[in-house]
């Protein structure tokens, strides 16, 4: 399941689909090939989120004399099972490779299950040991925090079995690290979940919470897999920009097996000694990162958190409604209008909750004024916007009131034509405005402080390629760039750092990432939740699309939002029950929960919602 949609309909499905081959009363049995069965009536299983504890999938052990392609074969099918810890698949190892295979270490995923093939083997039927070789393609690799990242080329590794001399079976006594799996059953038994922490003060202004993906193996205890990762702390790619309240060493009380909400849905957590002594306003803190946590992962099935010490006393209760109180959570109010620049190069709004649907001018300089504009960002609390002038070369910033003058504009560019001119601009959660400068004599990516600032140029190690398109997330840790290569267009994510020091503050661009296969023509990006975006893209000689895609990189699966003709911009907002709004070779068109895209005008360009 992706990690920001199904909550009020768009983004993440409702519901996943998983193939195998026979099922029994509550429960699967998988033997033979590493990825399905070779026989059997073959069908589609559905389940909820709710009804996961219903479907679950066990591996056979080793059969008695079994032969060494066999125990390969078993042992990778014993990779794919709900075993909470691997249990089944131990029993196919024996020696070094049983005491010091740690199956946490990583996950690597193929395209397809692995295949093992023979390049050297034993002398005769009666040798004493073989070595298979698995290979396919990488597709990604989970790493020891459950961070997910895309990977390419081709896999190879060996594992090599011995024949037991007690026994006489065959064993595995080398093998690669972690766990590996196909595509197919990696999105089977893995869901991504949003952990939660804080972002630092120095890094966003007023602390709110920061989405950090994560992919834990759904049917097996994911409750305590949730929390026992959330208390580990941030990722870390993340961890430079965030804080968790939890201090550090924080961990389940030891002997806790398993967590389970009660029949009304409260979750109690019993920490060790190291939460003993923290406050009560610290506390509430915790307890609000597991209930955002738990909500994303389950999001009607826990309502409340409670806190217990080593002792087992209360340390605080949070329930759902008191949670937000303690830490801004996601966007914030939702947004009231919907924004584009009209026929006239005007800058008007549209409400999606009215019946009117012929958008207004917005009151102010940029709606009502005589500058032309050819795109605008209006900020979060929707009380100003940057308007970027019809050639491009001029960024003004005003106030969403009526009355006043335009005055000067707080940026120009000297770049020799309209495309290598500033960028549609974008407000962080600072309410900082960024924009970049595409001049190819001086390109620069640049940040407003309060939008009226002395632009400053953020540092951008690192970053290859032309800026396209920049996009700011509502926590104001991570921006989502657009990047031009040799004609292709990627997208890419990155850390948010700030520094003071006596002379300024420095604001930097750290270990971009790309999120899109290299192979794949982006066209258009959005933010459509806390982590996740929405993409318009082309493959090589394929038709454009759009889709969802997270900020790891893993794909979304289900279907992306019905197909569009000539998509240039889209817009989402970071409250996923409001409409997609694009740019089409239809006009301006909406697309809201549940129905088709609908016209609003048929001239318009540039959708934005605040942010």
């Amino acid at each position: 399941m992706g990690a920001d949609g199904g909550k009020r309909g768009r983004g993440r499905p409702v519901r996943a689909t998983a193939r195998i081959g026979w099922v029994g009363i509550g429960a699967v049995l998988l033997a033979g090939c590493a990825s399905m069965p070779d026989g059997g009536d073959m069908r589609d299983v559905e389940s909820t989120p709710r009804q996961d504890s219903q479907v679950r999938v066990f591996a056979l052990p080793p059969a008695e004399d079994a032969e060494p392609r066999d125990i390969v074969q078993g042992f990778l099918e014993a990779l794919t099972s709900d075993d909470l810890d691997y249990e089944t698949a131990r029993k196919y190892l024996t020696g070094n490779a049983l005491k010091e295979w740690e199956p946490g270490e990583s996950t690597t995923v193929l395209a397809e299950a692995p295949t093992p093939y023979t390049p050297v083997t034993g002398n005769g039927p009666e040798a004493d040991e073989y070595r298979y070789e698995l290979s396919g393609e990488k597709v990604a690799l989970v790493d020891g925090q459950h961070a997910y990242a895309p990977s390419s080329g081709e896999y190879r590794r060996t594992v090599h079995l011995t024949r037991v001399k007690d026994t006489k079976q065959w064993r595995i006594d080398q093998l690669p690290p972690g766990v590996v799996l196909g595509k197919s059953d990696f999105e089977r038994n893995y869901k991504s979940i949003n952990k939660y922490y804080f972002t630092s003060a120095a890094q966003s202004g007023e602390p709110g919470t920061v989405a950090d993906p994560v992919y834990v193996r759904s049917q097996v205890d994911p409750v305590t897999q949730v929390v026992r990762d959330l208390l580990k702390g941030p990722t870390r790619w993340l961890d430079p920009v965030a804080r968790t309240s939890f201090p550090s060493g924080t961990a389940l009380r030891k002997g806790t097996d398993a967590l389970t909400p009660d029949d009304r849905n409260r979750l109690v957590v019993p920490l060790n000694a190291k939460a003993d002594r923290v406050s009560d306003s610290k506390c509430r803190e915790m307890a609000a990162q597991l209930l955002f946590t738990l909500q994303d992962y389950m999001p009607t099935g826990v309502g409340e958190v409670e806190l217990q010490g080593s002792t087992g006393a209360q340390l605080c209760v949070v329930a759902d409604g008191e949670a937000d109180i303690v830490a801004l959570h996601g966007p914030g109010k939702s947004a009231d209008y919907e924004y584009f620049i009209d026929g006239d190069h005007k800058l008007v709004r549209l409400s999606e909750r009215d019946a009117v649907t012929t958008p207004t001018v917005v009151p102010g300089v940029l709606g009502e004024g005589e500058k032309q504009l050819r795109a605008a960002a209006v900020s979060r609390g929707e009380e100003r916007a940057a308007g970027v002038s019809l050639d491009g070369s001029e960024l003004y910033v005003a106030p969403l009131t009526a009355g006043g003058a335009l005055g000067d504009p707080v940026l120009h560019s000297a770049g020799a034509t309209a495309k290598d001119r500033l960028t549609t601009p974008s407000w962080d959660g600072r309410g900082d405005l960024w924009v970049a400068d595409r001049d190819p004599e001086k390109p620069r990516l640049l940040v407003l402080e309060d939008g009226m600032g002395e632009p400053l140029e953020v540092r951008t190690p690192g970053l290859s390629g032309r800026i396209e398109a920049v996009r700011v997330a509502a926590d104001g840790v991570r921006v989502a760039l657009i990047l031009e290569n040799d004609g292709k267009r990627a997208l890419s994510i990155g850390r948010i750092e700030r520094e003071a020091d006596a002379e300024g503050t420095t604001v930097s661009i750290i270990e971009l990432r790309s999120v899109t296969p290299a192979s794949e023509d982006i066209t258009a990006m959005s933010w459509a939740g806390d982590s996740q975006l929405v993409v318009v893209g082309r493959e090589p000689k394929g038709v454009q699309q759009t889709r969802y895609v997270r900020v790891d990189g893993s794909p979304t699966p289900g279907p992306g939002p019905s197909a569009l003709t000539g998509v240039e911009e889209i817009a989402a907002s970071e409250d996923e029950s409001q409409p997609l709004v694009a740019q089409s070779a239809d006009g301006i068109v909406r697309l809201s929960p549940g129905q088709q895209w609908q016209t609003v005008v048929e001239e318009g360009t540039a959708p934005v919602y605040p942010g």
